[in-house]
């Protein structure tokens, strides 16, 4: 697979995911989707009938369940196929009808919820302690979790019909950056030779080992975002605006406790986070000051931080030896837990390899029908795609044992916790690569492409957070945001977070209106937490014992039966408390420490 990308329908069967385990064939899954809408009319037959008795609303119930199942499997089947190879028509076409009958299934059953919310709480309690009701009970008391913010019929139509004007300044923002921007960037010179800059492939300029063509690519990409500046930032403005006429038009005292209400995450959780990173200042800098000896600079400059530390260190690693370290990286969860993940990955739960038209990047998606399947673009030459497979493989494996746990209407886990499985697996990959290193060379490899990894998911992350939390109460207390404001605040945490090594540009500021995260308000600090929780599971399972382990699969088996801080301090870590993410901060340091030492 080395020197041609294959067409899909030349990729040899053991090297693509087997999708029999949701449909047997097309055929089938044709005959599925006709089955949607006379489920969801009989689901809409029980409109304004769901309070009249326990009987009527657990009959309701148990058609929505078999509504939604139906729906989410004949989605999931189309959606993956799309993925694999997008020049497949039919795929297409498939992928369309799913994605429209499920818009149009979420317009109908709409009435659901606030239906079931407007039920006399007390006897709506009564009803769910029923045996009948096991089942559903915990999406019913997530669903009262919100009454106190439901309106009434009326305002909450008002709100559901804002829905799609309120996407338009994210919409036009990925149209600005993604389309009309993304063919004015120009070219960088490599070589001689010149090469399109785009979206895209700024991040391969950026880590480009010649110092030229990184800083080429850096001042013309931002030179060009410099001059759009007061339309993103009005965009952007625009995404914040309206967070904070949803958290007023509900009654909530914040936009950020809007965002995390839902998952009963405290509010100290966010701001105890961002408080722990600055007074871990120390290290990070430190980092930044060994990156500027290592890579041999008078002065380290913003287009200076991604350019790897250590050249990569040549390594050839068939997908079957990758399964085996991961096999044995992962022994500390057990015989169990690796040979159900080893054997999904050899065995139609992986596609493996690039073919035309497929994705790129991977992903895990599961669903409750089904293997939780995963997309790869395995290369044999990257040591990182093994940590991408062990990645990947560990969302899978709490997909896997949340559906094997828990009833439908309660299987999914929150984004979260979603990057804990999934970095845990890394970490122990990491020590398991790092013990067994044949030379200093590849330990250097490992320890600097952790530091980086580490460094932005954890501090990176968090600096993105603090700014989003900062645009927002300007809007809340009453200050407009503009461009040069927006500006002002982004330059000041770049200067807080790379310390005093660092240069910056005089645009440097415009990569805080460049993120598209921000138009999903407060989501990145779940990558911080996610990393700080996963790390010190990974301590305490392989410093540990049965119980440890054990803690650890509480937590997998949980998906969503328990809110996120919950399923996470059964599992033996308190995101509550300021421990986690300290002590991530303490892994962050004895990693620099130790390239320091060996650089």
């Amino acid at each position: 697979m080395a020197n041609k990308i294959p067409a899909r329908k030349d990729v040899p069967a053991k090297d693509k995911w087997n999708l029999s385990s949701i449909f047997a064939s097309d055929s089938d899954w044709e005959s599925a989707l006709k089955e949607v809408p006379s489920l969801c009319e009989k689901v809409v037959q029980k409109k304004g009938l769901l309070g009249k008795s326990d009987g009527d609303l657990l009959e309701a119930l148990k058609l929505l369940e078999r509504a939604y199942l139906k729906m989410e499997t004949v989605y999931h089947y189309a959606s993956l196929q799309h993925e694999a190879d997008e020049d497949d028509t039919q795929a297409a076409d498939r992928y369309g009808r799913a994605a429209m009958a499920y818009t149009q299934m979420s317009a109908e059953l709409s009435f659901i919820d606030p239906e079931i919310q407007a039920i006399d709480e007390a006897k709506l309690r009564e009803w769910i302690k029923k045996p009948d009701f096991t089942d559903y009970r915990i999406y019913i008391e997530k669903l009262l979790h919100f009454k106190q913010f439901i309106l009434s019929e009326k305002e909450e139509r008002i709100l559901s019909l804002q829905g799609q004007p309120a996407q338009t300044a994210e919409t036009a923002f990925s149209m600005l950056t993604n389309v009309d921007m993304n063919k004015t960037f120009g070219s960088v010179n490599v070589n001689g030779e010149e090469h399109a800059l785009t979206e895209t492939t700024w991040s391969v300029f950026m880590h480009n080992h010649d110092r030229k063509v990184r800083e080429e690519a850096y001042k013309k990409f931002y030179a060009k975002y410099e001059e759009h500046q007061n339309t993103i930032a009005a965009l952007y403005a625009g995404s914040v605006n309206q967070d904070v006429f949803s958290m007023r038009a509900r009654g909530y005292k914040s936009s950020l406790e809007q965002a995390l209400y839902g998952n009963k995450v405290p509010l100290s959780v966010y701001k105890n986070l961002i408080d722990c990173i600055h007074k871990n200042f120390p290290a990070l800098h430190e980092y930044y000051s060994i990156r500027k000896k290592a890579l041999g600079l008078d002065e380290l400059r913003h287009y200076d931080v991604y350019v790897p530390l250590v050249k990569s260190v040549e390594t050839k690693t068939t997908y079957e030896q990758a399964v085996e370290i991961c096999r044995n990286a992962l022994s500390p969860l057990g015989k169990e837990y690796t040979d159900r993940l080893c054997n999904g990955l050899l065995n139609g739960w992986a596609d493996r390899y690039e073919n035309v038209g497929k994705r790129s990047g991977a992903f895990s998606s599961g669903c409750y029908i089904g293997d939780p399947f995963i997309l790869l673009n395995y290369k044999e030459e990257n040591i990182r795609d093994v940590f991408t497979m062990a990645h990947e493989g560990g969302h899978s494996m709490h997909s896997w044992y949340s559906v094997h746990n828990n009833p439908f209407m309660c299987y999914d886990y929150t984004i979260f916790e979603a990057e804990v499985a999934s970095t845990f697996n890394e970490e122990l990959v990491f020590e398991y690569l790092l013990k067994n290193a044949k030379d200093a060379d590849m330990k250097k490899y490992l320890l600097a492409m952790r530091a980086d990894d580490i460094l932005a998911t954890l501090y990176r992350q968090t600096m993105f957070a603090e700014f989003e939390l900062k645009a927002h109460e300007l809007v809340e207390n009453g200050t407009p945001l503009t461009a040069e404001l927006l500006r002002k605040i982004y330059r000041e945490l770049l200067e807080q977070y790379f310390g005093p090594e660092m240069h910056f540009e005089s645009n440097s500021d415009m990569e805080g209106l460049r993120i598209p995260h921000f138009y999903g308000a407060f989501y990145v600090y779940k990558y911080a937490t996610g990393i700080s929780a996963a790390l010190a599971l990974a301590k305490r399972v392989t410093n540990g014992g049965e119980k440890e382990r054990e803690d650890y699969f509480k937590f997998l088996k949980s998906g969503g039966s328990r809110y996120p801080i919950e399923s996470l301090r059964i599992a033996g870590v308190d995101m509550e408390s300021v421990g986690p993410v300290q002590a991530a901060c303490d892994t962050f340091k004895e990693i620099v420490e130790q390239l320091k030492a060996l650089l």
